[in-house]
C-alpha cells in the first residue's frame, strides 16, 4: 500500500487501499491505460475475454462492458478518492500516467503509478478531480462507448454509484469533513461543471426514492441513477436498487412524476437494445 494511504485503509479497509501501488517501474504484466485505449484490438479483446468468463456468447457487449467498468471503478476509486478528498493529495492517474493489471478473465487486479503526485490542500474539487475524470474516465468511457452501443450515461452512473459510498465513508471517518462534503456536493449533486466540454457534470443524475420495508419499518431507499444492465448477463437478474426492476418502474412505486413514464420507457428501451 502507498504509505500515504495507510492511516486511512486500516483493518478491514486495507484491501481497498491496495488497489493503487507506487514504485519507480510498473510491474512487467501491467499495461499503461493510455495504451489499452489506443485504437486496435486490446480493449475489445479484454471485453470479449470477460464475456467468455461471464458465459455471454452474444455479440452485444453492452452489459459486459458495464459490469467490467464497475469492477474497474471498484478498484481504482477508493485510493484515488481518499487521496483527493481526505488527504487533498492528487495522485497522477491520467490515462497516460497509470498502469493497469488484468487477470486471465479481463478483470482488474490493480493500478500502478510511478510518481506519487502532489499535495493540493485548498484546491477546488474540479482541480483535484480533473485528472481522474477528464483524463482517465472520460477517454475510457468514450472507448467503451465506441466499442459497444452502451450509453455513456450508464458508465458515468456506474462511476457515481461507486463514488457515493466512498465519500460517505470518508465523511464518517473524518467526523464530517467540510472538504469531503463540498466534494460530494460538487461531484454528485451539481448539474453544471464549467470545465467540462459541454458545461455539464456527467456524474450528476436524479435518484428516485421508493418505499422499502426493512425490519418492520418502511424507509425511503434511493435507487441507482441508471441501470447497469447486469440483468442482461446470462443467469442474472436485477439488483435490489435497480430503477428498471419491475417493482421500481414508474407507476409501480406510487412515486410517479410528470414525464417519468416517458423517461423510464426510454431507459427500458435502451436496456433492451431499442
Amino acid at each position: 500500500m502507498i504509505p500515504l494511504l495507510a492511516p486511512i485503509f486500516r483493518g478491514e479497509l486495507a484491501p481497498l487501499g491496495e488497489g493503487l501501488q507506487c514504485a519507480p517501474a510498473p510491474p512487467a504484466d501491467a499495461m499503461r491505460v493510455a495504451d489499452l485505449l489506443q485504437p486496435g484490438p486490446r480493449l475489445g479483446e479484454v471485453l470479449r475475454r470477460h464475456a467468455r468468463f461471464r458465459g455471454d456468447a452474444g455479440s452485444d457487449l453492452r452489459a459486459v462492458a458495464s459490469v467490467w467498468s464497475l469492477r474497474y471503478l471498484e478498484v481504482l476509486l477508493p485510493p484515488v478518492v481518499a487521496g483527493a478528498s481526505v488527504l487533498q493529495h492528487v495522485f497522477p492517474v491520467s490515462a497516460a500516467q497509470v498502469w493497469v493489471r488484468l487477470d486471465g478473465n479481463g478483470d482488474v487486479l490493480g493500478f500502478h503509478i510511478v510518481e506519487l503526485g502532489e499535495s493540493r490542500h485548498g484546491a477546488a474539487t474540479s482541480e483535484r478531480y480533473g485528472p481522474l475524470l477528464w483524463r482517465h474516465l472520460a477517454p475510457l468511457f468514450a472507448e467503451l462507448t465506441r466499442l459497444t452501443p452502451l450509453a455513456p450515461k450508464i458508465l458515468w452512473g456506474n462511476a457515481a454509484r461507486r463514488l457515493e459510498p466512498i465519500l460517505q465513508q470518508g465523511l464518517q471517518l473524518t467526523g464530517g469533513s467540510a472538504t469531503i462534503a463540498q466534494d460530494q456536493a460538487h461531484l454528485l449533486h451539481t448539474a453544471a461543471w464549467p470545465e467540462a466540454a459541454d458545461g455539464l457534470n456527467p456524474l450528476h443524475g436524479r435518484q428516485r426514492e421508493v418505499p422499502w420495508h426493512h425490519e418492520g419499518r418502511t424507509v425511503a431507499m434511493k435507487l441507482h441513477r441508471h441501470c447497469c444492465l447486469y440483468h442482461l448477463l446470462p443467469g442474472e437478474g436485477y439488483c435490489g436498487a435497480c430503477p428498471l426492476a419491475p417493482q421500481h418502474r414508474r407507476g409501480n412505486d406510487g412515486n410517479g412524476e410528470d414525464g417519468g413514464e416517458d423517461e423510464n420507457a426510454a431507459e427500458v428501451g435502451e436496456a433492451r437494445g431499442g
